[in-house]
């Protein structure tokens, strides 16, 4: 079975965001509270098929340092 490339996210790449975390647990904690508070930001409109990918996003935004474990509010 092949995987589309649409559906595979590879930048940035889960081990360089699991060292800056600490561990994956972590980064998927952060990753998935930040995405859940832009999936709302996003869905306060209609939702349409351009809408970023919000997991991609914060799994950047992680990456950058602009998302961190110790952030109490995004």
């Amino acid at each position: 079975m092949e995987i589309e490339k649409d559906y595979v996210m590879m930048e940035p790449p889960i081990d360089t965001l699991t060292k800056k975390v600490g561990n994956k647990f972590l980064l998927t904690c952060l990753v998935s509270k930040r995405a859940k508070q832009l999936n709302s930001e996003y869905l306060m409109g209609e939702p349409s098929d351009k809408d970023p990918k919000v997991i991609s996003i914060a799994a950047e935004e992680v990456y950058d340092g602009k998302v961190s474990a110790g952030d109490t509010q995004y």
